[in-house]
């Protein structure tokens, strides 16, 4: 079959395509594109679970792409991060940066978070239009990250700009431009912090770097720009999606209004109805495998649609319904085995604050374009909106 994903219609709605093909098989082969592959598109949950912790299925781009005589020139610190990565060696990068983000850690960066979000809508015009995404959704987490990291605050509309670029789907040179871009400013603040040392996470991976934790200089500048750009890209996108589907759903809108503690208990159904991330990064098959009933030979790239997963109607009933009270834990929006996402607990904090903080501040809040208006971004890696218009 020919890849879905690359009709104009998928970005506005891509569910009804997942459905569609769900139900002719959960793991299906797409004809090769412009670069002459084959690939599979797994968009059953079961099949997808199976996906994410398969031994046969790899991450290690360097070796699919070795010999291939690629034309990109990706800078190697974004082509080649921890996400891209199989053990031993993911195991080791993972180990330096959790702790950074265990449930503990999160907590003490809370009343920051707050702090931002308070100083973030005390700058929304009240009765005009703003942009949802564009004010709150975006800068929210790049601050926060940045902070986390040590990026001084007259750097991080930069770092906005060259991690927007890096998604700019069906634009090569932009994304080459942009991986080159934020990888010499993490290479020259990583310089810079060596001269004068902080309390920051960079600051602690510099100190694994030149300590005993053999971490090589390319590893120190991967993770760092691994965690600035997926540290905010993913929260911006599930800020934003989860906004417009409660805004469409006056009734579920006007619940968490009434009721804004209940913000926590709802984060999972928010993320499994909209995944902020519709496709797993790149993974491809060492050996030939069985994914469900489909067979997949050796050396093909598997993407694993996690958005198309989360609505499986064998894994949650009505699963095209938003139901606030539903157990929705099982999704798969941050992945699943040891590439779940490290920064969800980051994640979620950031999305409950700001979320709370909105519906208690301002409870008129609604949609100022019609919803087959907004505008996707270009991009079947991430699923996010480009911006979101309310009225306050």
């Amino acid at each position: 079959m020919t890849d879905p994903t690359r009709d104009p219609r998928f970005l506005q709605d891509p569910y009804p395509m997942y459905a569609a093909m769900r139900s002719t098989c959960p793991v299906q082969s797409m004809s090769a594109g412009s670069d002459g592959r084959t690939s599979y598109l797994v968009t059953g949950y079961a099949e997808a679970r199976e996906a994410l912790t398969h031994p046969g299925l790899s991450k290690d781009t360097a070796v699919f792409f070795e010999g291939k005589g690629s034309q990109r020139r990706l800078h190697p610190a974004v082509a080649h991060t921890m996400l891209a990565s199989d053990p031993p060696q993911h195991t080791r990068l993972r180990k330096l940066v959790t702790k950074a983000f265990t449930t503990g850690a999160v907590a003490e960066l809370r009343p920051f978070i707050a702090q931002v979000t308070e100083e973030l809508l005390h700058q929304w015009p009240v009765g005009e239009c703003f942009d949802f995404v564009a004010d709150l959704a975006v800068p929210l987490p790049v601050i926060v990250i940045c902070e986390l990291l040590g990026v001084p605050e007259e750097d991080r509309t930069h770092i906005q700009r060259w991690s927007g670029e890096l998604f700019a789907a069906g634009k090569p040179d932009v994304i080459d431009a942009a991986s080159h871009a934020v990888a010499d400013y993490m290479t020259g603040l990583i310089a810079a912090k060596r001269l004068n040392p902080g309390s920051g996470l960079l600051d602690r991976l510099i100190s694994a770097r030149d300590g005993d934790d053999q971490l090589s200089e390319e590893e120190l500048v991967s993770l760092a720009v691994l965690l600035l750009v997926a540290g905010h890209e993913t929260t911006t996108n599930f800020l934003g999606n989860a906004a417009l589907a409660l805004l469409q759903r006056p009734a579920e809108l006007d619940r968490l209004r009434e009721n804004p503690d209940e913000v926590p208990a709802v984060l999972d159904e928010l993320l499994r109805f909209d995944s902020p991330v519709s496709t797993a990064t790149f993974r491809f098959t060492t050996e030939a495998i069985m994914l469900g009933d489909t067979h997949i030979p050796a050396g093909v790239p598997v993407l694993v649609a996690l958005g198309a997963a989360n609505r499986d109607p064998e894994q949650f009933l009505s699963p095209d319904l938003l139901d606030l009270d539903r157990d929705a834990a099982a999704h798969l929006s941050f992945g699943h085995g040891i590439h779940r996402c490290v920064g969800a607990p980051l994640a979620k904090a950031e999305a409950e604050i700001a979320l709370r903080m909105v519906l208690t501040r301002f409870p008129e809040m609604r949609l100022a374009a019609p919803s087959d208006r907004l505008e996707w971004r270009q991009t079947r890696l991430v699923r996010g909106l480009a911006s979101l218009p309310v009225l306050v």
